[in-house]
């Protein structure tokens, strides 16, 4: 290729008029820089220029607690289940747990389209007396937006809170969350997700972990700045009476649930003491099932909050909105291809910069591939873990485009395994 890229350049040279040969190299070269600022701003230029204005924002107007640590209003804690037999009575139990007046807690089982004894094991539990406890089943599975919007008519609390039935909620969770809802410009909270990292120590875990750790911390700076920039649902809740319909083919809902309350003029907030821990995917292969849904869920609720894009209206929170989601979800996984083989023809005529460029590209992904390699040999070195599960959530958001377009992510999907 490299050979045949050569030849090309020479072509170029004897048979183009050298104006026209040196714009098109000033044009592959504008390119392969931009593409690359947007990359490095994607993925960790934006958080250091947050970590900046976040910084900014407390020497002019200081850090304010806006919440009240005694405000105890009635919730109610929604958990979806899908067939987790397995897991429910644990789940029972951890809400049980909860340090809140159970007077005020409605809790909630929606276990749609469960064949198996998860509905029977929700429903026959012995709860303390003065718990609430419900369930909500019908035979046919519609997904999980379907099931929320069956049953949202009936909340009469001012908050809802919503979780996973595989999580593991902290003791203090519901406290620390609607202390929040004091202030009436908070229209969201959203809890922090932990990734309980298995004994085999793999790529799954290292990545999954790693990830989730920075973008907790995204999160964190993104709501003292303005805002967060959508909820994870394993642990977020709303102000009930902001809730509105979802179309019922979303695929990812929590993140199109509190994005349009923000659309609404309100503000979701993050509270790291507010966490769901689960269990790391069961393996690579599993956890790029989840993040091919994911991303096709990202690109549909792109195209319908296209809306926020419009800094005129949304200030602030639109520059959050494409620096944190658009460009991670669209222009920096299309700009990785783009950039590696635009180095390939630079590096052929000859400049060092780009062949050092291209030299560290390609050991990169030499990296990525041993960490594969490694991973299906159970080896634990976890220096390849990184490269390989960034190229594998890129990798996912062109299968989840290519299932979009085609029609073929539907709102009901198979679960992906977690490890034990």
């Amino acid at each position: 290729m490299v050979n045949f890229l050569k030849n090309s350049a020479g072509l170029v040279a004897s048979d183009v008029p050298a104006n026209d040969s040196t714009s098109a190299m000033t044009f592959f070269k504008i390119t392969f820089w931009a593409a690359i600022l947007i990359v490095l701003y994607a993925y960790l230029g934006y958080g250091i220029l947050l970590f900046i204005l976040v910084k900014l924002k407390r020497l002019i107007s200081g850090k304010k607690t806006l919440f009240s640590p005694d405000f105890e209003p009635a919730v109610t804690f929604i958990v979806a289940a899908y067939n987790e037999e397995n897991w429910i009575e644990d789940k029972i139990r951890n809400c049980l747990a909860f340090d809140y007046p159970k007077e005020k807690i409605a809790f909630w089982f929606v276990t749609d389209g469960s064949n198996d004894r998860t509905p029977d094991l929700v429903k026959n539990f012995k709860t303390p007396e003065g718990t609430t406890l419900r369930l909500f089943h019908q035979p046919e599975r519609k997904g999980k937006i379907a099931a929320v919007e069956r049953i949202m008519p009936e909340v009469k609390t001012p908050v809802t809170i919503y979780t996973d039935a595989n999580t593991v909620v902290n003791r203090e969770a519901i406290r620390n969350i609607v202390r929040h809802y004091a202030n009436p410009k908070i229209g969201g909270v959203a809890g922090e997700k932990r990734i309980a990292l298995g004994k085999t120590g793999d790529a799954t875990g290292a990545g999954e972990g790693i990830y989730w750790r920075y973008e907790s911390k995204l999160k964190a700076w993104d709501s003292e700045l303005y805002s967060v920039v959508g909820a994870a649902g394993e642990l977020f809740s709303i102000r009930t009476e902001l809730y509105e319909h979802v179309e019922q083919d979303t695929v990812i809902e929590d993140f199109v649930m509190t994005m349009r309350i923000v659309q609404k003029g309100y503000k979701v907030v993050y509270e790291p003491n507010a966490y769901a821990a689960e269990s790391q995917s069961a393996s690579i292969q599993e956890e790029l099932k989840r993040k091919i849904r994911i991303a096709a869920g990202a690109l549909q609720a792109l195209w319908r909050l296209r809306a926020l894009l419009n800094i005129f209206v949304y200030g602030i929170f639109s520059f959050q909105y494409i620096s944190h989601r658009v460009l991670r979800w669209t222009v920096a996984p299309l700009s990785l291809p783009l950039i590696f083989f635009i180095n390939i023809y630079l590096a052929s005529l000859g400049q060092p910069l780009y062949q050092l460029l291209l030299g560290g590209q390609t050991l990169f992904y030499l990296f990525a591939w041993l960490g594969y390699v490694f991973e299906t040999r159970h080896l634990k070195i976890k220096a390849f873990f990184v490269p390989y599960y960034f190229c594998v959530m890129n990798y996912a958001m062109y299968r989840g485009l290519f299932r979009l377009m085609a029609g073929k992510q539907s709102v009901v999907w198979e679960k992906a395994k977690r490890a034990g």
